[in-house]
């Protein structure tokens, strides 16, 4: 039974150079590329997979290349003691609560952002991860990511970029958030267990696009472009401004192209107080399909200006550091996972922890209550940590 044995207790301490042992919850595209970044890390077993449809657990043996058990019930996955470190790879809403019972169970674990899809989520799994001493890396992996880290100590810790009052975050174009219903769907496939997918939420009939297109369901994916891609963005301006707890959010925007059945807005639009006197800004369009230029974070500092996302970085600075012309460096791949797994072995705390997780998962909270209430929105004491 999940949770029925300590984190002391039920697992080995993983040394040095062990090889970790590893089960994936959640093997659609992104638990396939995760997989595939673990194997490219190196040093693991796949040991188990648990979906809840069977072609996904067929799959992921393939990427594992490895005999699998394979489980419809994560909890009978999280019963192994041959079982190290976890993958969560879920639809949004399960995150957290399979994340604390990973935890309980004595699994260490890599969660998918957002961390949480309710601001009230946060606190049961950070108190979670505080109790059992687990290593909990969360899904922003710009914090393992080679030139995020070089521009943070060069414009940020250096304090090049002078004071920032303002930084804008813009992601258009992503067509994941379109993805079309493949043929065939009309009827629930017979493997696939519908009613474990829903979990918590109230049980619908079968809904082909609510399954292979989440993030044109608030319920599934914490907003759509919000908990899928501000998430990412924020988490890089708490990162280097060394910041956490929004002042207060505003929102605008709305269904206004793709009226198909969709709750979540195709464009959107967040402002975003901090007491540190910032605004941070947010925009999101499926209008705009044109891929150039169509996701930037830009920090308007007064040494200068940073634009930097996962093609590179350019900075461009002001008059008084005209001497140093323009910066600027291509991007590289993140190493979020091979940061995990080192973290397992060593025991040092993930470079995106449970409570980063939550407070870049807050942000986006915050500006989908401010979206659906058409007010202001306050931050409240019981969000902290």
């Amino acid at each position: 039974m999940v949770g029925a044995a300590t984190a002391a207790a039920a697992l080995r301490v993983v040394g040095a150079n062990d090889r970790i042992r590893l089960g994936i919850i959640g093997s659609g595209q992104r638990g396939t590329y995760l997989m595939t970044r673990a194997n490219q890390a190196g040093n693991i077993q796949w040991v188990a997979v648990s979906d809840i449809w069977d072609l996904r657990r067929d799959q992921a043996e393939n990427t594992a290349q490895a005999k699998l058990e394979k489980y419809a019930d994560y909890r009978k996955l999280l019963d192994r003691q041959d079982i190290d470190g976890v993958i969560v790879a879920t639809f949004d809403h399960v995150h957290a609560q399979i994340s604390i019972d990973a935890c309980k169970a004595g699994k260490d674990v890599f969660v998918e952002k957002p961390m949480t899809s309710l601001p009230e989520q946060g606190r049961p799994l950070v108190q979670a991860v505080r109790e059992t001493h687990r290593i909990v890396q969360v899904g922003v992996q710009q914090r393992s990511t080679a030139h995020f880290d070089e521009a943070k100590k060069k414009f940020f810790d250096t304090g090049l970029i002078g004071k920032v009052n303002m930084v804008r975050t813009i992601w258009n174009a992503n067509g994941g958030y379109l993805t079309p219903v493949p043929k065939g769907f009309e009827q629930k496939p017979e493997g696939l267990d519908w009613d474990a997918c829903l979990a918590w939420l109230p049980k619908i009939p079968w809904n082909a696009k609510r399954y292979f297109n989440r993030f044109a369901y608030w319920d599934f994916s914490t907003g759509g472009q919000t908990g899928g891609l501000f998430v990412h963005m924020v988490d890089v301006v708490h990162w280097f401004l060394n910041i956490r707890r929004p002042l207060s959010a505003v929102a605008a925007g709305g269904i206004y192209l793709y009226d198909d059945g969709r709750d979540t807005p195709d464009n959107v639009n967040f402002a975003l107080e901090y007491p540190e006197n910032l605004d941070v800004t947010f925009e999101a369009s499926l209008t705009d399909m044109i891929p150039a230029g169509s996701a930037d974070i830009v920090f308007l500092g007064t040494g200068g200006r940073l634009s930097i996302f996962r093609r590179g970085y350019k900075f461009l600075p002001a008059s008084e550091n005209a001497q140093l012309g323009e910066i600027s460096k291509p991007g590289v791949n993140d190493f979020h996972v091979a940061n995990w797994l080192d973290c397992m072995r060593t025991r040092k705390p993930p470079n995106a922890d449970v409570v980063e997780g939550h407070y870049s998962a807050m942000a986006c909270h915050m500006g989908n209550l401010a979206y659906k209430q058409r007010s202001r929105i306050v931050w409240r004491k019981e969000w902290d940590v």
